[in-house]
């Protein structure tokens, strides 16, 4: 399968909260879409009494949302994963960080990473793993994280510097001297700042109580004019949008299937600031805005000039 949307993600779940829309939106028109995981999601934080007994036992989260992420696949319509440990020579196996809140929507590094930690992965041995897989697979389009990782977490960190590597290894020509992979357009999930300050604004409306119902009880709401996460830039460095609508029914489906990860999950009708809602561990409410939205890493070709053709539903921002 080459051509086509690759996106690198840090564990599962990620897939479907920053790039969810644009992975629905190219799958729905036919074309190759590929998502690599970097760990199983080992120590993340699970919502729930149901789920209570995975807490702390690495090797049965990790076996859940590996489930958990094959049904937001399905969800998305992407048929294509890897884990990025697959693709390292070595016999090697790429863990959850883990990671601590240290703001609304901000997480910094835990206090007790394990030696196998992502995070501390050799950033050579990672980013050869990905570029061998970007050369198998020949994306037209990458999409990862920008540099802050969207909100801190050391693994998404990580992935921003694998990915970065990754594709300058790719395109350099390999030990049989083959033609260079071709350099793909390289996207930053991000959200335009204004845009993200109105969607908050408005989940403190009727629209999104009446959402919410009894469920929205032990929710809290974030603070507009708080500081921002790293995922947040001024909105005319936003380069590309996804609109969210003609493919929420499966973006949220998605969300839905990350039960561990995942709470609050609702399609929000009545204000055009946003489409639905959703709440992570902290328990802090959050918004699917209307459009998803990307900038060009430093230095990536635009899609006019690289001979991308967008899906009608992702537009440039002039």
């Amino acid at each position: 399968m080459t051509g086509g949307l690759l996106a690198v993600h840090a564990h599962p779940d990620d897939e479907s909260l920053a790039t969810g829309a644009l992975l629905a939106t190219w799958a729905a028109a036919g074309r190759p879409a590929t998502v690599v995981t970097a760990t199983r999601g080992e120590r993340g934080e699970v919502i729930g009494r149901r789920w209570a007994r995975l807490e702390g036992d690495g090797p049965a989260l990790a076996e859940h949302r590996e489930g958990e992420l094959a049904a937001a696949l399905r969800a998305l319509g992407v048929h294509d994963h890897g884990f990025l440990d697959e693709a390292v020579t070595a016999d090697v196996r790429y863990e959850d960080s883990g990671m601590a809140w240290v703001g609304a929507g901000r997480a910094g590094a835990s206090d007790d990473a394990p030696p196998d930690a992502f995070a501390f992965a050799p950033l050579a041995q990672a980013a050869g793993a990905l570029a061998h897989l970007l050369r198998l697979r020949r994306p037209q389009v990458v999409a990862t994280y920008e540099p802050g990782g969207g909100y801190g977490h050391p693994d998404h960190v990580r992935v921003h510097e694998v990915t970065t590597l990754a594709l300058e290894l790719a395109a350099r020509e390999d030990d049989t001297h083959a033609p260079a992979h071709a350099v793909p357009v390289v996207l930053w999930s991000v959200a335009g700042s204004a845009a993200l300050r109105r969607a908050q604004h408005a989940l403190a409306g009727d629209a999104v109580r009446a959402a919410l119902g009894r469920d929205g009880r032990g929710l809290t709401l974030p603070d507009p004019a708080g500081e921002q996460p790293s995922v947040a830039v001024p909105d005319d460095e936003v380069d590309v949008l996804v609109d969210v609508a003609p493919v929420r029914h499966r973006l949220l489906a998605a969300l839905r299937a990350h039960a561990t990860q995942v709470q609050a999950v609702r399609a929000v009708d009545g204000d055009d600031a946003l489409l639905g809602c959703y709440a992570l561990s902290n328990a802090v409410l959050a918004p699917v805005l209307p459009a998803e939205a990307y900038r060009y890493a430093p230095g990536s070709a635009r899609a006019e000039d690289a001979g991308v053709t967008w899906p009608a539903a992702v537009r440039p921002v002039a």
